[in-house]
């Protein structure tokens, strides 16, 4: 199918109902075929208070879409030889080391018993390694242990963040499961041990120069902070439907985003444009512009967990189909909300609503960005992809 006659008027007439029903503020994208740009739209707004237009300039927080760039980092390394997959976490961070897993039912943080191994540096890749988030687990023991030693908080800069987790048990042995994780946070560190450099000096040096990623970082410049979009959640976070969006700027503190986080955040710190998360997506495709060999990439795309394990959220449950590889997802089997042969896809995306993914099979990827909190996995997210796969004709 050419790209100048590619219908997607459906993906943009259901994006805009999102919008006039209050779902989402704004959306931007771009989809591609191969390497070539089939559709790239903005509809609705950056600032839906100052009836702001959204542009393809604008600059969102890209939250957990940041994970892609950490495990590039990553990867760079482990092709030089400086990281191994199944290096031991304590290699480069000492204080992982000699791991203590909570029992079964504790009640206690002290109710522990020993790792039956090492965390590995694929494990911290693939959230196997018995971390966890303590935020999707809330009155647990570990969710309380996480908060008192203020891992999540953003103002625990990155080392004393490493500390504050070696002297917590895991949630369970590593290998055992698969949950979601402060793992790619923990690699920001190990990039910056094995590299020697601090984690923005390197993804600028190897990543976003090479790339032409010029608006993407951990922090946006005051002169460009007008381009910033405004973030929003929903009505009822149980009822993701419900109409009604309220301005939450100030999250995760007051001036976010606008100053330098005294963390840098490998899990989820970044703010990006559409153009240049589209560049980081093709870096992944065949072509000129790669920064990882075509063997590396396809291992990233490969899911890592072993036969019968799945990824899984404690709000969402078991995810049939869906298994990880090196820093994303990956669709085994499409399930009833996936496009239909999406088999095969590399994706992930930020809790804000920005997605990046990659189909081979399909011949198709694409960038999605809003600026919803929850908005990953959220209703318009899966119309969306599904609209594209059609449009495209994959």
């Amino acid at each position: 199918m050419d790209a100048k006659v590619a219908d997607f008027s459906a993906v943009r007439t259901a994006m805009q109902r999102y919008v006039d029903q209050e779902i989402i503020a704004g959306v931007s994208w771009a989809v591609l075929r191969g390497r070539d740009v089939f559709d790239q739209q903005c509809v609705g707004f950056a600032d839906r208070e100052a009836n702001m237009a959204l542009r393809p300039d604008h600059i969102f927080r890209a939250f957990s879409n940041t994970k892609l760039v950490t495990t590039i980092a990553i990867m760079l390394l482990v092709e030089e030889g400086r990281i191994g997959l199944d290096d031991p976490v304590e290699k480069f961070l000492p204080q992982l080391g000699n791991r203590k897993v909570l029992k079964e039912g504790a009640a206690s943080l002290a109710d522990v018993e020993p790792a039956k191994g090492s965390i590995t540096i694929r494990q911290l890749l693939t959230h196997t390694a018995g971390l966890s988030y303590g935020i999707f687990d809330p009155g647990t023991v570990l969710f309380k242990g996480y908060n008192e030693a203020k891992v999540l908080n953003p103002l625990t800069p990155l080392t004393d963040m490493i500390d504050g987790l070696g002297e917590l048990p895991l949630s369970y042995h590593p290998g055992a499961s698969w949950e979601y994780s402060v793992a790619t946070d923990v690699l920001g560190r190990v990039v910056e041990v094995a590299s020697g450099k601090p984690l923005d000096a390197f993804f600028k040096a190897r990543i976003f120069e090479p790339l032409g990623m010029v608006d993407t970082g951990f922090w946006v410049p005051e002169a460009q902070q007008g381009r910033l979009v405004a973030y929003y959640r929903g009505a009822d976070v149980l009822d993701p439907m419900k109409p009604g969006l309220w301005r939450i700027d100030d999250l995760p503190y007051p001036q976010a985003y606008r100053r330098p986080f005294p963390r840098l955040s490998g899990g989820g710190g970044l703010v990006s444009t559409l153009p240049d998360m589209l560049a980081l997506v093709r870096s992944l495709l065949p072509g000129e512009e790669r920064l990882l060999k075509p063997d590396t990439i396809q291992a990233m795309m490969t899911n890592q967990l072993p036969a019968g394990q799945t990824i899984r959220f404690v709000m969402l449950g078991p995810i049939p189909g869906k298994g990880f590889g090196l820093g994303g997802a990956v669709t085994y089997q499409p399930g009833p909300f996936d496009p239909a042969n999406s088999t095969g896809e590399f994706q992930w995306g930020g809790v804000a609503g920005t997605h990046l993914w990659i189909c081979p099979q399909a011949n198709t990827a694409g960038v999605l960005m809003a600026q919803r909190q929850m908005g990953f996995w959220n209703p318009f997210f899966f119309e969306f992809k599904r609209l594209a796969y059609q449009a495209v004709g994959a």
